[in-house]
C-alpha cells in the first residue's frame, strides 16, 4: 500500500489471523505501517510473516477466543480490532456468536479506536442452516457490545491459496467425469486481497464505516457450474459435469465424513451472492477484482506437464 496510512504504528490485533485471510490482511496492515498482533490457537503458522515486518511490528499471541479471559489479555493495548474466526464446524453459536460478542466488550473495556468483525453473507437468525444463525448471532452480539464495529459480509473468497478454487481444481485435475452439486446456484465469489483492503479501510476511517454493514462480493455473478466449466477450461482439460439433482445432494451432504456438510449444502442451494440490501466494495472505493482475471495464471500447475503443456485453449484431456 503505496499512499500514506493513518494506521501508521496502530497495534492491530487479529483474531483468527494465522488463517488464510489473516495471511492477506497481515500483509496489507503490514504495508500500511501498522503493527501486527496475531491473535490464534495456532499462532506459529503465521511465523512465515516474520521477514515481511519491521523489527517490532509483528506479535504473535496464543489464543483461544472462546476464553473470554484470553481474549481480554489478547486485547490489551490495541489500536484496534479484527475478528477473522469462522468456521464449519465445532460449537459454531459459541464460536462465531458469543465468542464474537466477548472479543466486543474486550474491545470496549480496551478503549480500542475501532472494531471490524468478519461475517458471512446469508447470515440470517432465521436460517436452517447453523453457520448462518451462528454469524447472525454474533453480528447481534458485536452490534449489541460495540455499537460502533464494522461489520463485513464477504461472499466465498478465492486466491492462490484458498481451499475454494484449489479443491475443485483438483478433483478437476484427477477425474475425467465429475458431479456438480447446486449446478444452478449462484456465486459471486471475492478476491481475498480485495476483502483484505477492504478491512484496512474499514479501520483506517472508523467514523466513516463504523456503525455499518457492509456485504462484499465480486464483479460477477457464476453458476456452480460455470464454475467447474472455467477452472476445466483453464487447465486445459475436456471433462464431463454430471448435474447432481437436489435430494440426493442433500442426502450426501449429510453423510459424515463428506467433503460437503449439511450447513455448507444449505448456504449453496441459497446462493453466495449479494442482497443487495447493504452495501458493497464501490462504497469502501475499492474496485473488486474477478476470478477471470486470475484463473489461466493459476491453472497453469494444474495442467498436464504444467507450464510446458497445451495451453488453456489447446487441446485437452
Amino acid at each position: 500500500m503505496s499512499r500514506k496510512s493513518s494506521l501508521q504504528n496502530q497495534l492491530v490485533t487479529l483474531f483468527g489471523g494465522s488463517g488464510f485471510l489473516g495471511n492477506y490482511l497481515s500483509q496489507a496492515l503490514l504495508e500500511s505501517g501498522a503493527r501486527v498482533r496475531i491473535a490464534s490457537r495456532n499462532p506459529e503458522r503465521s511465523h512465515r510473516l516474520k521477514p515481511l515486518a519491521n523489527l517490532g511490528h509483528i506479535q504473535f499471541v496464543r489464543c483461544d477466543i472462546n476464553d473470554p479471559r484470553q481474549v481480554r489479555a489478547a486485547v490489551s493495548g490495541s489500536d484496534m480490532i479484527v475478528n477473522l474466526v469462522g468456521s464449519f464446524g465445532g460449537d459454531l453459536i459459541q464460536l462465531m456468536g458469543d465468542s464474537a460478542g466477548d472479543v466486543a466488550a474486550a474491545a470496549t473495556d480496551a478503549g480500542a479506536k475501532a472494531l471490524v468483525h468478519i461475517s458471512a453473507i446469508g447470515a440470517d437468525g432465521e436460517s436452517s442452516s447453523s453457520y448462518a444463525r451462528a454469524n447472525a448471532h454474533g453480528e447481534d452480539l458485536v452490534r449489541k457490545n460495540f455499537p460502533k464495529a464494522t461489520i463485513l459480509r464477504p461472499s466465498a473468497l478465492f486466491g492462490q491459496d484458498d481451499n475454494f478454487t484449489n479443491l475443485f481444481a483438483g478433483l478437476v485435475q484427477m477425474s475425467p467425469v465429475l458431479p456438480v452439486f447446486g449446478p444452478d446456484s449462484p456465486l459471486q465469489p471475492a478476491f481475498v486481497d480485495d476483502l483484505a483492503e477492504a478491512i484496512v479501510v474499514a479501520l483506517e476511517n472508523p467514523s466513516r464505516h463504523g456503525g455499518k454493514t457492509y456485504e462484499l462480493g465480486g464483479p460477477e455473478v457464476i453458476t456452480m457450474m460455470e464454475f467447474n466449466q472455467r477452472i476445466a477450461k483453464a487447465q486445459g482439460r475436456k471433462r464431463i459435469f454430471l448435474p447432481v439433482p437436489d435430494p440426493m445432494s442433500a442426502a450426501f451432504a449429510a453423510l459424515p465424513l463428506t467433503p460437503i456438510n449439511r450447513d455448507q449444502w444449505v448456504m449453496l442451494k441459497e446462493g453466495n451472492c449479494v442482497s443487495g440490501d447493504y452495501p458493497g466494495f464501490e462504497k469502501l472505493d475499492i474496485k473488486p477484482r474477478p476470478l477471470s482475471l486470475f484463473l489461466d495464471k493459476w491453472m497453469v500447475r494444474y495442467r498436464k506437464h504444467g507450464r510446458f503443456g497445451e495451453e488453456a485453449s489447446g487441446p485437452a484431456n
